[in-house]
């Protein structure tokens, strides 16, 4: 039995569903999703679920599917554990990324999140660049980061990475951590009350799973040892999955990641990168570029080794790559929308033959 409040359930939430759907469907939440079906948590317990047909045949985009997190309509089979998801909830949040690949297509990641805890690893592979571009991701979730550095019993210089990952990370609090000793999880509490929902976000290797146990008190994913070779673990989560864990919160475990790829950012950019743009407004030319034009107080900053070069150059990197991944999505959406309504004349067309037969 699922208390729905105690997985993140709100009063809003709640009204919502019940003026928009009849006394027959059932309210349940996404904790894992396969290729072709759902695991939905309902209060009477798990149900395997499927798209009903009209939602496939609407969805636009990929953002009209369910993901992991998500609050749905379902309606159940009789004397089974089976049922048909028939509609989504608006979403509060959604950390979205780019699909690996060559398509243009956002991979929702996990949704209706309250935290992220962006985990990076205290050994060789602290990399500052990788952690600018989940904050990205993180910020224009609608959810709030925390960076967790993980295997700090590994760590010789710990404040100086530390300060080192807060320099890029402003105003996320930046918490060390170590199964090993059982070390900084105190920090992480306030995070985990009951009905918060926290996404597990890192590369592979991190010490994800390390993690997952420590949190919900068993050995529930496969770790295994770092490899001596590279200094980096081997990851074990294959699938986004819902965990309700011994206190009450959420957390949604995801693999790791190969590649971050971005998603489209209207204000990401500007929250994770505030220390650049507030010199940008001191600027000389509304219009400057931030290549070394006369007046560029972006410059100066570098000049006076208050910011780091890497890190100028990381934002506009970062910045091209939202204009390019912005131009690409232009044109699917237009290809999409024609698509669509071609679909619907088609069931139109299809649906006046067999009334005049």
């Amino acid at each position: 039995m699922k208390n729905f409040e105690n997985i993140g359930m709100t009063a809003e939430l709640n009204s919502h569903f019940n003026e928009n759907y009849p006394d027959r469907i059932k309210l349940g939440r996404v904790a894992l999703e396969h290729k072709h079906s759902y695991r939905v948590w309902l209060e009477d317990g798990e149900y395997l679920c499927t798209l009903a047909g009209k939602l496939t045949f609407n969805a636009i985009s990929r953002e009209d599917l369910p993901a992991v997190g998500d609050w749905v309509a379902v309606q159940t089979s009789p004397g089974e554990m089976r049922g048909l998801i028939k509609g989504i909830l608006p979403r509060k949040s959604k950390f979205s990324r780019k699909a690996a690949g060559q398509i243009t297509e956002e991979q929702i990641v996990a949704a209706n999140v309250d935290t992220v805890f962006i985990v990076n690893s205290l050994n060789d592979d602290l990399n500052l660049r990788r952690i600018e571009r989940y904050l990205l991701l993180a910020w224009e979730s609608g959810s709030n980061p925390v960076i967790i550095l993980s295997k700090a019993d590994l760590a010789t210089d710990l404040k100086a990475k530390m300060d080192q990952v807060s320099a890029v990370a402003i105003g996320v609090p930046v918490i060390a951590v170590s199964v090993l000793e059982g070390t900084g999880f105190q920090e992480l509490q306030p995070y985990l009350a009951p009905g918060q929902t926290v996404a597990l976000i890192g590369s592979s290797g991190v010490g994800k799973s390390s993690l997952v146990n420590y949190f919900t008190g068993f050995e529930k994913q496969l770790v295994r040892e770092i490899r001596e070779s590279d200094d980096k673990g081997q990851h074990t989560t294959t699938h986004r999955e819902m965990v309700l864990l011994p206190g009450g919160a959420i957390l949604i475990d995801t693999p790791g990641m190969r590649e971050i790829q971005l998603w489209t950012s209207e204000g990401g950019i500007a929250e994770s990168f505030a220390d650049i743009e507030q010199y940008a407004e001191a600027c000389k030319f509304r219009d400057c570029s931030h290549n070394n034009e006369p007046g560029c107080a972006v410059w100066s900053a570098i000049y006076e080794g208050v910011l780091d070069e890497n890190r100028l150059a990381s934002y506009k990197k970062l910045q091209k790559e939202l204009v390019y991944i912005d131009r690409k999505l232009d044109k699917k959406a237009q290809a999409d929308e024609k698509r669509h309504w071609k679909n619907i004349s088609k069931e139109v067309r299809h649906n006046s033959k067999h009334k005049r037969k």
